[in-house]
């Protein structure tokens, strides 16, 4: 009744429409007074996606990410009034803190010539991975975590995590990624100069395997710029959250997050996947189950590692 009134305002007097359709001036003025115009009743359908794109982010999206998920749905909306929505539901996202540098590159082991030269953009799997380390302070000391990430597909293909942070973690978490993967000779495998990654057991490892071994410069961290990337997303969404009580526990968390991010939403936040890869890892067909020792088994013989349902072939050992 009241939308009919001010659909025929333009025609008719208000007072004769009121009286003909038996309604007071007044309550047709309040109705109007509350009426919501058609980017306010926008503002709140967007709202309601604004927060349940938030609440999926654990709430560590800010209003740049906010936006960009919107945009998959299909809104056409500006940063700006995705961060007015946000501050008018008191949303905000977690804001990065303070970089600290883990790089022991006071060494006299042999550095590799920078290979990969910041081409971060392959194009195919397993042309060239990245590889780093970082370490997630707990209540009963520190945990170390080595990641290495396909730079075509921008996922992890292998990581490892301990309370300390020798060569033998760098290689744990290449051979789980050897086993996920099976690149071919020619890859290149860059990192930071790092003494783990100059130790003749890596190198030799690298070497035997007819890969490629590339560094960035001293004091470059843009050359390993991935890498970094996903470690600054790791301890913004989720370390840097809450304090660990302890390694195992901070242990547990990453590997959730690797397989609910990385896995499942099929890429490396805020990365943008190239392209979607027929050999791309940690897929339900794909996860290896513990083997068997038959005759059919292609990891018979093999020496297990302490990741889950992985398994190292012991030919993978040659040169360590």
């Amino acid at each position: 009744m009241y939308q009919l009134i001010d659909t025929e305002k333009a025609r008719y007097p208000i007072a004769v429409l009121c009286r003909a359709l038996g309604v007071a001036r007044s309550a047709w003025y309040e109705w109007r007074a509350e009426k919501q115009s058609p980017r306010a009743a926008g503002d709140q359908r967007l709202k309601v996606h604004i927060r349940a794109a938030h609440r999926a982010s654990r709430g560590t999206y800010g209003a740049p990410r906010i936006r960009q998920q919107l945009l998959k749905e299909g809104f056409h909306i500006g940063r700006r009034r995705v961060a007015r929505l946000m501050r008018e539901e008191h949303l905000a996202g977690t804001p990065k803190k303070r970089f600290r540098n883990t790089t022991d590159s006071s060494h006299k082991q042999p550095v590799a010539d920078n290979l990969l030269a910041r081409e971060f953009q392959p194009t195919r799997p397993d042309a060239a991975w990245v590889t780093d380390i970082t370490y997630v302070p707990t209540s009963r000391g520190f945990l170390y975590l080595v990641v290495f990430i396909d730079l075509f597909s921008k996922k992890v293909v292998g990581w490892a995590a301990a309370t300390h942070m020798r060569a033998d973690l760098c290689l744990d978490a290449l051979k789980q990624a050897l086993v996920l993967r099976r690149p071919q000779a020619g890859l290149i495998v860059h990192s930071d100069r790092g003494c783990q990654y100059a130790s003749h057991g890596f190198s030799g490892f690298l070497e035997n395997l007819g890969f490629q071994q590339s560094m960035s410069r001293k004091g470059n961290c843009w050359d390993n710029a991935p890498a970094e990337s996903f470690f600054g997303t790791l301890k913004t969404e989720l370390l840097n959250r809450q304090p660990w009580p302890s390694p195992s526990a901070a242990k547990d968390a990453i590997a959730t997050y690797i397989h609910t991010t990385t896995i499942q939403n099929g890429s490396i936040r805020p990365m943008a996947i190239r392209a979607q890869s027929t050999s791309s890892i940690f897929t339900n067909k794909h996860r290896l189950v513990w083997p068997r020792r038959n005759n059919h088994c292609p990891l018979k013989r093999c020496k297990v590692s302490f990741f889950p349902f992985v398994a190292i072939p012991r030919s993978y050992e040659r040169g360590v």
